[in-house]
């Protein structure tokens, strides 16, 4: 499938990156970040060259797991320079990412969907789903989920362009409905949510990977996006990034635990 994350490198372009390629070559004209801004980026991290995290990039390899995630990114996602999507693309070696359109649907990501190695979960908050669609963990590995690995399908959007996703996407209508059961708030920073509990869409990766007995996975994953949201603001400032603190102590213990444990096949 053109989109997916490819193990052949563990700096190959991903899954999120070549999606952002296909939709520059449309493009009629540049895109630029809010405010206008045409800062120079880094074209792996997205960030300022002075802010690099690319030397801080997972292996892949070691963090295969049994998971799966499956972007479907509104129209100028891919674009954004502070869009997390990237990072789960980084973490998870098994990513798909797909653009979203109303009237048309990439055929490999139906193929996926209907892939019988994955159980795809479609991720949204449960209040505005019919009750008989949502589940709270993921279902047993028994009948007809037995020997599947789980997959959750993103929306990456705004919240009302992730709703109108949610509305208009008919091929979704037959997957069960994940409802996050959250006992923190979010800690992202560089966009503006009017609730506590809308969280970014790396940290909704993270949340799926604890569900998924993945917690290596998913602590890298919060790592990874404190040291982004870190250099991204430091950058905005004009600020040197701290290479030592918190977030990039606890990212490299993590790669330290992840280098000792022996490779999942």
């Amino acid at each position: 499938m053109p989109h997916a994350t490819s193990l052949a490198s563990p700096h190959a372009p991903h899954a999120v990156s070549r999606l952002r390629t296909a939709r520059l070559a449309r493009s009629a004209k540049p895109f630029l970040a809010r405010g206008g801004s045409k800062v120079e980026r880094c074209t792996g991290c997205r960030l300022a060259p002075s802010h690099c995290m690319c030397a801080l990039r997972p292996v892949l390899p070691r963090l295969a797991n049994q998971a799966g995630v499956c972007l479907l990114m509104a129209d100028i996602e891919p674009l954004k320079p502070s869009n997390t999507g990237w990072l789960i693309a980084d973490v998870v070696a098994d990513t798909w990412a797909f653009g979203w359109a109303r009237t048309v649907v990439d055929p490999d990501l139906l193929a996926l969907l209907a892939d019988p190695q994955w159980q795809p979960y479609l991720v949204f908050p449960g209040e505005f789903v019919a009750p008989e669609r949502v589940v709270t963990a993921l279902l047993p590995p028994v009948g007809p989920a037995e020997g599947k690995r789980p997959l959750f399908v993103l929306l990456d959007a705004t919240w009302p362009e992730a709703r109108k996703m949610f509305r208009k996407s008919p091929y979704l209508d037959r997957l069960p409905v994940l409802s996050l059961q959250a006992d923190r708030i979010s800690q992202y920073k560089l966009r503006r949510s009017r609730r506590d509990d809308h969280f970014c869409t790396s940290e909704v990766a993270a949340l799926c990977l604890e569900l998924a007995d993945e917690p290596h996975a998913a602590q890298t994953l919060e790592a990874y996006l404190d040291i982004f949201t870190h250099r991204y603001l430091q950058a905005k400032q004009q600020v040197p990034a701290d290479a030592d603190n918190a977030a990039h102590q606890r990212l490299r213990g993590l790669q330290a635990v992840g280098a000792a444990a022996p490779i999942k096949k």
